[in-house]
């Protein structure tokens, strides 16, 4: 096939896997595969590390877990989307983890107990300052004597997020990490002890391992790219994914003359302009364009004009590219390294946006 191509690395998935291990210590991993796997595939992804003797997973919606387990995923499998009991029977058939987070969720659990006699598995989630799915401080008492009171409702963990935990300053960090041991503190009161206890994500892994508890949540980390440039690189990991694109033409430009939409670039000297086939269709960050560059066998050439929706153009100077031949757009092969963090950094974005951006004709070639 003709066009991008994200080459998804395996073997670098499992040393970054190999290496988070080594710094979180004890600690159970619960490696977060939702939106495709932050775009580098799911189910190859996820096969690749349950073999490698990953016991969690947690995705975003039942329809993610389901494709897991219609490839033979047999591991748990948490669900983070607020609970809904259409898939209460769904989540008892393939074994899910949902995520109950307020006092309806827990009643509805328990009206579906008491109509057939069992109910799913979930794990009780609280807001500590994200104000986004969890219960909030006002609820936490009545939830917790809920479950004290009516057992029959699974509830065997509880967990939180964080909002900032990616950032240089950690003192919010630390105010959610005192608002969530006081939580489980406060459950204990009431006689509530829960087998699984997480917090901890990407950023906090690398600064702030208090937050570890029994069970660590990591996303971004593994897939080999940092979630901002705030944090500490104290765990060595390699991006997994390598996106690039073909050169489909060449030609022999004079100078002064335009490049693609709104005539915004234009030639400093006569020079070669070489076609490649991938847009943002195909998830290309578009506003890259303005200062961004490609490699091209170890050198970096200038993006020349806006991106459009299926090609881009590059100003290879005084090189003739060989057709076919293909440019990285970011990651790391044998011609060298392009950070996305480098990218997202340069426009606006995040390491999260552009990686699950990568779609359209875009094949993934896993190795």
């Amino acid at each position: 096939m003709i066009g991008p191509k994200a080459i998804i690395h395996l073997d670098r998935l499992l040393q970054n896997l190999k290496h988070i291990k080594e710094h979180i210590g004890k600690h159970e991993l619960m490696v977060v595969v939702k939106a495709n796997a932050y775009g580098h595939g799911a189910v190859p992804v996820t096969k690749a590390l349950a073999g490698a003797g990953v016991n969690w997973f947690a995705v975003f919606t039942p329809e993610e877990g389901v494709e897991l387990r219609n490839a033979g995923i047999t591991q748990k499998i948490l669900v983070f989307s607020r609970l809904n009991q259409e898939y209460f029977h769904l989540a008892l058939d393939q074994n899910f983890i949902l995520n109950c987070s307020c006092l309806d969720d827990l009643r509805e659990l328990k009206a579906f107990h008491e109509k057939i006699g069992k109910s799913p598995e979930v794990h009780i989630k609280i807001d500590t300052g994200m104000t986004r799915l969890g219960a909030s401080p006002e609820e936490y008492p009545e939830i917790f004597r809920e479950l004290k009171e009516y057992p029959e409702i699974r509830c065997t963990g509880i967990y939180s997020h964080f909002a900032t935990a990616d950032e240089g300053d950690l003192s919010y960090a630390e105010y959610q990490l005192d608002r969530f041991k006081k939580a489980v503190d406060l459950a204990a009161d009431y006689g509530i002890t829960f087998k699984h206890v997480h917090l901890s994500n990407s950023g906090t892994i690398l600064n702030l391992p208090e937050s570890y508890f029994n069970i660590v949540r990591v996303g971004m980390l593994i897939y080999g790219a940092l979630p901002s440039d705030e944090v500490p690189e104290d765990v060595p990991v390699k991006p997994v994914m390598e996106f690039v694109g073909p050169v489909v033409n060449v030609r022999r430009v004079k100078k002064g003359t335009k490049v693609s939409y709104g005539g915004v670039w234009s030639a400093q000297k006569n020079t070669n302009i070489g076609v490649i086939q991938t847009g943002f269709a195909d998830g290309f960050p578009r506003p890259w364009y303005d200062g961004g560059y490609v490699l091209y066998r170890g050198r970096r050439y200038e993006i020349a004009g806006r991106a459009c929706m299926d090609q881009l153009m590059v100003d290879f100077e005084d090189t003739i590219p060989t057709l076919g031949e293909h440019v990285l757009f970011f990651g790391d092969n044998i011609h060298g390294q392009l950070k996305v963090e480098e990218i997202a950094k340069s426009i606006g974005q995040t390491t999260y946006t552009l990686l699950t951006a990568i779609h359209g004709r875009t094949e993934r070639i896993f190795i």
